[in-house]
């Protein structure tokens, strides 16, 4: 069936030059009763209208709209380019080239719409960062003034004072170490050491490095019933470790006293391991979700529990995890709890 959809500059001429030439020949058999004038008129009129049709279509509609094709690309045309306006161009439909019309705009158009988001993420970046550091400066400020203007001379306020100092000296140094890693991180320079290691013994070495912590909010630490058989995963081991310890902190953190903080591991198809670290802590707001791995990304609550951390740690999570070429995902209900779960290779023999 014929189609006007997809209707080439050519078949658009011949059509039009056949619908004037062929109304014209038959005139003129009916006045000269002749076939052969008749015939005539309709080879000569067809040809003269095709070839005119054309050369007005590709002089005039095709000359703009290669125009058009030249600003959508902005470039000066290469050979290549030029072969394609020339045989290519002019093969097309008005409705094929609205399309890549359409198509180019809708481009622009995410474009645009990216670099409005990205650039309000630079805001609320340089918002939180001025705000993750004016903390604990202002905090060292107001101790060494209250040291200089004369708590110097109490010797229990004095030491209470430097202490306090001390502390969000550390805290600033543990921030611009964050810092520094998470933009390695993002420029692609984590280089990984990959090795087999069973992933529950890296776990329990975890748990043991944080007991005290745990023992504070006697919070249990424990490993979900029938996920204690050994999985060896394929990774590297150290990093890994900064990803679950990031995790556990965050669950001792916002975890309830008497809580429990659950760790469950997972063959999920023979080539990947599924980790996930679970509690049953305040939870968060499905609203947050999507932006928890954001660089200082912290909701109000949780930045109202937590004042000393830098905002980095699900950020840098989630950086290690997909520089071993795998997945980290959050789940969250609020006064539930949360779960956060990566996945690793199993062993490579």
């Amino acid at each position: 069936m014929f189609s006007t959809k997809n209707i080439t500059p050519r078949q658009l001429a011949a059509i039009t030059a056949i619908v004037l030439a062929v109304p014209v020949s038959v005139l003129v058999y009916f006045v000269e009763d002749n076939w052969v004038w008749a015939a005539a008129s309709l080879i000569i009129l067809f040809l003269g209208a095709y070839i005119l049709i054309s050369f007005m279509l590709e002089r005039f509609i095709y000359r703009k709209i290669k125009l058009i094709y030249k600003f959508i690309y902005q470039t000066k045309a290469s050979r290549k380019e030029e072969t394609y306006y020339k045989y290519v161009l002019p093969q097309k439909s008005i409705d094929e080239v609205r399309e890549d019309v359409e198509a180019w705009a809708e481009e622009n158009k995410k474009e645009i719409e990216l670099l409005k988001k990205n650039e309000q993420f630079r805001r609320e970046f340089l918002q939180n960062l001025s705000h993750e550091f004016k903390t604990p400066v202002f905090a060292i400020q107001g101790y060494v003034e209250s040291l200089l203007t004369g708590a110097m001379k109490n010797p229990d306020i004095n030491k209470n004072f430097l202490e306090k100092a001390a502390k969000n000296v550390d805290r600033l140094s543990n921030l611009l170490n964050d810092l520094d890693e998470i933009s390695s991180l993002e420029r692609g320079e984590l280089v990984l050491y990959k090795q087999n290691f069973v992933i529950q013994e890296l776990i329990k070495d975890v748990y043991e490095s944080l007991s005290i912590k745990a023992d504070q909010k006697n919070i249990r630490c424990i490993i979900k019933k029938g996920c204690e058989a050994p999985l060896t995963v394929f990774a590297d081991e150290e990093k890994v470790r900064q990803v679950v310890t990031n995790l556990i902190k965050n669950s001792l953190k916002y975890g309830k006293l008497k809580g429990t903080i659950t760790a469950s591991m997972y063959n999920i198809d023979g080539k990947h391991i599924l980790i996930e670290m679970s509690d049953d802590g305040i939870g968060i707001n499905e609203r947050h979700l999507p932006r928890l791995f954001e660089r200082f990304y912290r909701t109000e609550e949780g930045r109202s529990i937590d004042v000393t951390g830098s905002g980095l740690g699900l950020a840098i999570c989630k950086h290690i995890i997909e520089a071993h070429g795998q997945t980290i995902h959050v789940r969250s209900k609020e006064n539930v709890g949360t779960s956060v779960g990566f996945t690793l290779e199993t062993k490579k023999d």
